[in-house]
């Protein structure tokens, strides 16, 4: 017995889609069938991305996109929908973090972080959400099919560690809000939850791995072994579907036991 989600008909938009799991989100929603939308700030990297996904067979679209700039968001996710259709998924991946002691903080490092995890998230989605609600009203009963949020948060917003205690504050409430929008919208077939990744192998952090503190920090874990990209795709691929209909305000670790 073999068991197939299809999202074909469907548009996702991917936000932080240039690099990482942002971009390994776009190309499994691609393969399950989805229209992708492609954003980020580093429009080189998306346009090389369309390319390996048109060239499998799928269909993507890039789009310049700041979560910082409200401007931004609404321009974005206005040209998305002229350009593409209707938003039915939203990835809300675009993250960025820092590396220092708490007291060495700074409003500048506060700020860098927070107005990227938490401040652009919550604007991303909500105005998506504006306009997956906006189609829920006056339709008839069982002709709205509602939509997907997925926030990207962190094992680090369940477990605090030492030297990233911002990023870590700013995926709590990225797991706060997750369940703030789940309990709003849900009435409404917007089903809203969150994903928190444990310790991923990419491009970003492939050389840490090599290193001394990288393999002590190996040997910290449960199974020894960091995931990589893939690991995440049957959860994501779920979350987007009509199967995960009942499922709303879940926040699920993905983190190899490392919460445990």
């Amino acid at each position: 017995m073999t068991y197939n989600i299809d999202l074909s008909g469907r548009v996702a938009l991917v936000t932080g889609a240039s690099s990482g799991l942002g971009a390994q989100f776009a190309r499994t929603l691609a393969s399950a069938g989805a229209a992708v939308v492609l954003a980020s700030r580093r429009i080189d990297k998306l346009k090389e991305l369309r390319a390996q996904i048109d060239g499998e067979g799928g269909d993507a679209h890039v789009l310049e996109l700041d979560v910082t700039d409200h401007n931004s968001i609404k321009s974005a996710v206005a040209h998305a929908e002229t350009e593409v259709g209707s938003i039915d998924i939203l990835v809300n991946n675009s993250g960025v973090s820092t590396s220092q002691r708490l007291q060495d903080v700074s409003d500048a490092d506060f700020d860098f972080v927070f107005n990227t995890n938490t401040k652009g998230a919550f604007f991303m989605a909500q105005e998506v959400a504006k306009r997956m609600l906006g189609r829920a009203q006056g339709q008839a009963p069982g002709s709205f099919t509602g939509g997907r949020i997925i926030n990207v948060a962190s094992a680090a917003g369940l477990r605090v560690l030492p030297k990233i205690g911002v990023y870590a504050m700013s995926k709590a409430a990225v797991i706060q809000m997750t369940k703030a929008m789940a309990l709003e919208w849900g009435k409404h077939g917007i089903n809203v939850n969150a994903i928190c990744p444990g310790y991923i192998d990419t491009e970003i952090n492939h050389h840490h791995w090599q290193t001394e503190a990288g393999q002590r920090l190996l040997q910290m874990l449960p199974r020894k072994r960091v995931g990589q990209p893939q690991d995440l795709d049957a959860l994501l691929v779920m979350l987007c579907s009509d199967q995960s209909h009942f499922i709303n305000g879940a926040v699920i670790s993905a983190d190899d036991g490392f919460g445990v």
